[in-house]
C-alpha cells in the first residue's frame, strides 16, 4: 500500500519568505509514451523552483528530428498535465531550446536529464541555454526509455512470463534486438529497472484520507499508463466533491493470467511509480487481490469502486470479481469516452514495426556517438598533460 498526494498536492509550493520572488523552470520535450522516467525528470525539476512549465514538441517537429512518435500531440499534451508536479503545459515548443523561449514565459532555466537530444542535423538543442549558464541538469532513470518501451512491445511474446519455449526465430531477433558492438544496449530490451524504497517515498505523498473524502477504489493492470487511463481516472475524480482514489495495481502473474501475450509490458514495480504520478490518485495498493474482497473495502473504508467500460475477465473459480461491491450497492461503471487500450497501442507499434524499428536504431546510433565524444572529450585533457611532461 502506497499513499499518495492527489489534486494539487503533489504542487505544494514550499515555505519561504514573502517577499522571496518564484522561481519558474522550463522543462521540455516530446514526452512520447510518457514514463515514470519521464515523471521522475519532471519531479526533479519541479524541486529546483516554484513553478515547472512543460514544453511539448509537435508531432511534425518529433517526426522531423527522430522518427513517428507513438501518440498525437494532443494525447501527449494532456498526458503531461495528469502528471503532479506540472503546473502548465505549453503546447507546440520549438525542439530547440532557446533563450527567447525561457524569456517568453519568464523562466529562470531549464531542466533536463543528463543524456544527450539532438536535432536531425546533430546539434545540441540545448547548446544555446547552456552558454548563457540557464541550463541545469537532473539525473535520468536508468532502465526505461521511450525507445525501450516500443523495444519491448516489438518484443512480443508470453515467454518471459512463463516456462514457455521461445521459437528460434524469436530468440533470435530477441538476441540481436537492441544490442551494439559492445554489448546490450541500455535503452532498449526488457526492463532493467530496480525499484527502492527511496523511489516510492519520492513518488508518494503519504496523505491518508480526511473526514469528508469520498474513498474510490479502482482496480486493473494499468499498463503502459496511457491516456485512456487518465480520462477514466479524471472521471472517477469528478465523481466526488472530495475524492480520495485508491488504485489497486495486480501482480504480473494476475495481468498475464488475464491479458495473456506479452503482458504487461511493464512490471508491477514501474507500474507503480506511473500511477503515483497521476495527480487524480490518492493511494496504490501494490499487488491487490483481482476480487474486490470484503475485507479490501472494510480496510480500505471504501465507498465507491469503479470499473470502466473494458471487459471484465471473472476470477479464477469463474466468479465476477466484482460481486461484492455489486452486492453492497457501491459500484459504478464509468464511461471515460476514450477507448485507447494497451492492446491499442502494441497494435500502433506493431503496425508501423518498420518505422519504429528505424527509430530505435538511430536513437541508440546518437547515444553511442554522444557516448564517444564525451570518452574523447574525457581524455583530452590526459593526453594533453602527457604533453607537458
Amino acid at each position: 500500500m502506497i499513499r499518495n498526494g492527489h489534486g494539487e498536492a503533489g504542487n505544494a509550493k514550499r515555505p519561504g519568505p514573502r517577499a522571496r520572488r518564484a522561481v519558474r523552470v522550463w522543462c521540455d520535450g516530446c514526452y512520447d509514451m510518457v514514463h515514470y522516467g519521464h515523471s521522475n525528470q519532471l519531479r526533479q525539476a519541479r524541486a529546483m523552483g516554484d513553478h515547472l512549465i512543460v514544453g511539448v514538441h509537435t508531432d511534425e517537429e518529433i517526426a522531423k528530428h527522430k522518427g513517428p512518435p507513438v501518440f498525437t500531440q494532443e494525447e501527449r499534451y494532456k498526458m503531461v498535465q495528469a502528471i503532479k508536479w506540472v503546473d502548465e503545459v505549453v503546447p507546440a515548443a520549438p525542439y530547440v531550446t532557446t533563450l527567447e523561449t525561457l524569456d517568453k514565459y519568464n523562466c529562470d532555466f531549464c531542466v533536463h536529464g543528463n543524456d544527450i537530444t539532438l536535432t536531425v542535423d546533430g546539434r545540441d538543442t540545448y547548446e544555446e541555454v547552456k552558454q548563457a549558464g540557464r541550463y541545469r541538469e537532473c539525473k535520468r532513470t536508468q532502465g526505461v526509455s521511450t525507445t525501450d518501451l516500443v523495444g519491448r512491445m516489438l518484443l512480443v511474446t508470453k515467454a518471459h512470463h512463463s516456462s514457455q519455449e521461445m521459437s528460434s526465430e524469436y530468440r533470435e531477433y530477441a538476441d540481436s534486438f537492441g544490442k551494439c558492438p559492445g554489448g546490450r544496449n541500455p535503452w532498449t530490451g526488457v526492463s532493467q529497472f530496480l525499484q527502492t524504497s527511496q523511489k516510492i517515498i519520492q513518488f508518494a505523498s503519504g496523505k491518508e484520507p480526511q473526514p469528508g473524502e469520498t474513498v474510490i477504489y479502482v482496480a486493473g493492470a494499468f499498463d503502459l499508463f496511457h491516456i485512456g487511463h487518465v480520462d477514466f481516472l479524471e472521471k472517477v475524480y469528478g465523481l466526488a466533491e472530495r475524492p480520495y482514489v485508491i488504485a489497486g495495481l495486480h501482480f504480473d502473474q494476475e495481468v498475464n493470467h488475464y491479458k495473456g501475450k506479452n503482458y504487461p509490458i511493464m512490471n508491477l514495480h514501474e507500474r507503480t511509480l506511473s500511477v503515483l504520478a497521476c495527480r487524480y490518485v490518492s493511494e496504490v495498493v501494490i499487488g491487490a487481490p483481482y476480487s474486490v474482497t470484503a475485507e479490501l473495502l472494510d480496510h480500505f473504508k471504501v465507498d465507491l469502486v469503479c470499473h470502466g467500460k473494458t471487459e471484465v475477465v471473472p476470477d479464477k473459480d469463474g466468479s465476477d470479481p466484482y460481486e461484492e461491491p455489486k452486492r453492497r450497492g457501491i459500484f459504478c461503471q464509468v464511461d471515460s469516452g476514450n477507448d485507447l487500450t494497451t492492446d491499442l497501442i502494441v497494435q500502433r507499434i506493431i503496425k508501423n514495426r518498420l518505422e519504429y524499428e528505424a527509430r530505435n536504431q538511430k536513437k541508440e546510433a546518437k547515444e553511442l556517438a554522444f557516448q564517444e565524444a564525451m570518452r574523447r572529450q574525457e581524455a583530452q585533457p590526459e593526453r594533453e598533460s602527457d604533453c607537458d611532461f
